[in-house]
């Protein structure tokens, strides 16, 4: 045999090779994750629940889903293991102490939305508010209907017949 008809198959098995290395090393870390869970610590299992960890066996795991709602988990079963402050901040809904605004692009960095002048760093939350779009048309939704009821035509409606 040459070596131009073992060569699809060399590379075959090293692509082999790579693909469960890589895989290998997600499970060990996975693995690892589940290690490092303390009592008192917030986790996201697999199917997306967040839980509070109070008890840890060999093969599963005590969870506080709800205050008093106890559930046993499987380890496997975990899929993230939380630091303190993103659990509070998913679950219980804190805010982080320094909030961070993001801007839309580069244009709102040097740029006001209104008068084109320069953005200032301690710029009010009310004026951040006025930029942002009113996405809930409710109320020009009911003056246009209140429109249409008066007159008793929609659009492209004349009165001749």
């Amino acid at each position: 045999m040459s070596i131009v008809t073992l060569l699809p198959f060399i590379v075959l098995i090293g692509a082999m090779f790579l693909m469960t290395r890589s895989a290998k090393k997600k499970q060990q870390a996975a693995a690892q994750m589940r290690d490092e869970m303390q009592p008192g610590t917030g986790v996201r299992t697999i199917g997306g629940m967040y839980a509070t960890v109070k008890e840890i066996a060999d093969e599963t795991v005590l969870l506080e889903v709800a205050p008093g709602v106890h559930a046993v988990y499987a380890k496997n079963a975990i899929g993230a293991v939380l630091p303190d402050d993103e659990y509070n901040r998913i679950v219980h809904g804190d805010e982080p102490d320094a909030e961070t605004v993001v801007p839309d692009d580069a244009s709102s960095l040097t740029e006001s939305s209104e008068a084109g002048e320069p953005a200032e760093a301690g710029a009010s939350d009310e004026a951040v508010e006025d930029a942002k779009p009113n996405l809930t048309k409710k109320v020009e939704a009911v003056e246009a209907d209140a429109e249409v009821k008066k007159d008793g035509k929609t659009d492209g409606e004349t009165e001749a017949k």
